[in-house]
C-alpha cells in the first residue's frame, strides 16, 4: 500500500511537471522537398511521428509545394499522413500554394489544391472555424497544454484587410487564450517585419493589385492592424524570406506586452542551403514555470543541430499570461 501511494505521488509529480511545459515544432517552407527531395520531407515527418508523445502541436509556415501541382501535393499529403491522429498540425498557404495554375505564384487567390488535399476533417477536434467556409488558409484552432489554453490563427500569404478584421474578432472572442499567428510572410531576414522596400513583399505579386477590403498586407501592416492591437497574441511564426532565412524580433504591443516574432526558412535559395534545407525544422520548448522558451534548429534528415545563435537561443522572462492587470 505504501509503495502504491509513493508511486501515485511520484506519478502525479511527473504529470504536474509535464503540464508546466509545452513543445511546438515549426516546419518551415517544404517546397523544395516536395519538388526534388521527398526523402527529406519523409525524414522530418517520420521523426515527428516517432516523437509524437513529446510534441504538443506542429505549425507549418507555408509554401508546402514549389509548383502547386497534383504530384507535389500528393507527396506532401503522404508525408503528413505519418502524423495524422498522432500530432495535431496547422498549415499555412504560401505564395507557391496559390495561383491560377501550376507554376503561377499568387497571381490570384486560388487555393483549391491546398484545400482539396488538406480539408478541415484533419483537425476536427481542434478546429474552431474559418474566414471562408471550406477553406483553411484563414482558420483558427484551439489547443490546450496543461493549464495553458492556446488560440492558433493561421493566415494566408499577404492576408487581405477583411481577413485581418476577421482575425481580430477571433482574437477578441478568445481573449483568455494565449495567441499564436502562423503565416507565410511576416518577418524579414534583418530582424524586422517585412515592409516597403523589402524583397518578396506580398504587394509585389499579382494579388498585390487588389484594393479596398481585398488589399494585401505585409508584415508591418499585419503588426499595425492585428498583432499590436490584441494583447493575447504573443507569438508570430513565418517563413518565405530568403537571404539568411532567419530573423527574430521582440516587440511591445499596445498593452505594453512582449510579442515574440520569428522567421525560419531553409529552402533552396537561402544562403548555404543544401537539398532545399537538409530537413532543418525548429523545436520550441516552452517552460511556463521558468518563464522561458528554448529554440533549437534540428534536422532529422542529418540528425544534427544548427548551433549558431540565430538558430539556437533561449528567450527568458516570458509573460505567458493573457491578463494585463
Amino acid at each position: 500500500m505504501i509503495k502504491r501511494l509513493k508511486y501515485l505521488i511520484f506519478t502525479g509529480l511527473i504529470l504536474a511537471s509535464c503540464s508546466q511545459k509545452a513543445r511546438i515544432v515549426l516546419l518551415p517552407d517544404t517546397q523544395t522537398y516536395a519538388e526534388k527531395y521527398p526523402e527529406v520531407l519523409d525524414a522530418q515527418l517520420t521523426w515527428i511521428a516517432k516523437n509524437a508523445k513529446k510534441i504538443d502541436f506542429v505549425l507549418q509556415q507555408g509554401d508546402l509545394t514549389q509548383n502547386n501541382n497534383v504530384k507535389e501535393w500528393g507527396i506532401v499529403k503522404n508525408a503528413f499522413a505519418k502524423i495524422d491522429n498522432k500530432v495535431p498540425y496547422v498549415l499555412a498557404a504560401g505564395n507557391h500554394d496559390m495561383g491560377s495554375g501550376p507554376g503561377l505564384f499568387a497571381d490570384v487567390r486560388n487555393t483549391s489544391l491546398f484545400n482539396t488535399y488538406f480539408g478541415e476533417q484533419n483537425l476536427k477536434k481542434y478546429y474552431g472555424g474559418s474566414f471562408e467556409v471550406g477553406k483553411l488558409e484563414n482558420a483558427y484552432f484551439l489547443f490546450q497544454t496543461g493549464k495553458v489554453k492556446w488560440l492558433v490563427i493561421t493566415l494566408e500569404f499577404g492576408p487581405r484587410n477583411e481577413v485581418l478584421e476577421w482575425a481580430g474578432k477571433i482574437a477578441s472572442k478568445y481573449a483568455d487564450r494565449l495567441g499564436i499567428v502562423n503565416t507565410h510572410a511576416y518577418m524579414y531576414s534583418d530582424n524586422t517585419r517585412i515592409g516597403v522596400g523589402d524583397n518578396w513583399r506580398p504587394q509585389a505579386y499579382g494579388i498585390g493589385k487588389d484594393q479596398g477590403e481585398k488589399a494585401v498586407n505585409d508584415g508591418e501592416q499585419i503588426w499595425d492592424k492585428l498583432i499590436s492591437k490584441n494583447q493575447n497574441i504573443r507569438w508570430v511564426f513565418s517563413g518565405h524570406i530568403l537571404n539568411s532565412g532567419v530573423g527574430t524580433l521582440i516587440s511591445t504591443n499596445e498593452k505594453s506586452l512582449p510579442v515574440y516574432q520569428m522567421l525560419a526558412n531553409y529552402q533552396e535559395g537561402v544562403k548555404g542551403s543544401i537539398k532545399g534545407g537538409n530537413g532543418f525544422l525548429r523545436i520550441v520548448d516552452l517552460d511556463f514555470k521558468e518563464k522561458s522558451a528554448q529554440i533549437r534548429t534540428f534536422s532529422p534528415f542529418l540528425n544534427e543541430y544548427k548551433l549558431d545563435t540565430a538558430n539556437n537561443f533561449t528567450l527568458r522572462e516570458i509573460k505567458f499570461n493573457t491578463n494585463i492587470k
